[in-house]
């Protein structure tokens, strides 16, 4: 049986460049996939479901961090597709705005296949780790009502106050998710 091929996509403006990639990528046993502005690569993650998203930051359209915006927009659906931005700007200002938005990875051009190939397969791995540990928890409704007000920052008696409970009946309904989660504190 034959192994499944991860997919990229690779979303980059300037087609010579992203020819090259696409061509490195499959040579290296990855299924890759072109785009080549920002609003093209979003229909293609929508289209494709890729496994990790290679974008370029400066594009016409869309650039790179309005297409991760969008897409962190529509999460969870994406919260696990790793995605990293190839670009030409080395300044530390747009490293750190890629990682504020969320990106996993940022590779400077020109690119060190090499370690593309070993962002990639990190990245993806990641991916394989987090499926491999699940963590699934049954929260009842009330749970779920009195956890959110705690992490608004609301007292037991507040909470009380604000869904008509008594204090003793929030405190309970918070150390029962408290132990289905395995927080220590009420903080955690």
């Amino acid at each position: 049986m034959a192994e499944v091929r991860k997919k990229i996509l690779c979303i980059e403006d300037d087609r010579e460049t992203a020819g090259l990639i696409a061509e490195e990528l499959l040579d290296r046993g990855y299924e890759v996939t072109v785009a080549h502005d920002g609003r093209e690569g979003l229909a293609a993650i929508l289209r494709v479901m890729p496994d990790l998203v290679l974008s370029d930051i400066s594009m016409p359209a869309m650039s790179g961090f309005e297409l991760l915006e969008r897409l962190t927009a529509l999460a969870p659906r994406f919260s696990n597709m790793p995605f990293v931005f190839l670009t030409a700007l080395t300044d530390r200002d747009n490293e750190l705005k890629g990682r504020q938005l969320g990106a996993d990875d940022y590779v400077t051009k020109p690119i060190d296949f090499d370690l593309l190939t070993m962002i990639i397969e990190a990245r993806l791995k990641a991916v394989a780790r987090t499926g491999l540990w699940p963590k699934t928890v049954a929260l009842n409704e009330r749970e779920v009502e009195v956890l959110t007000w705690v992490a608004r920052g609301k007292t037991s008696a507040e909470i009380a106050q604000i869904l008509d409970l008594t204090k003793r009946t929030v405190d309970f309904h918070t150390d029962n998710a408290r132990a289905k989660l395995g927080a220590a504190t009420r903080t955690e």
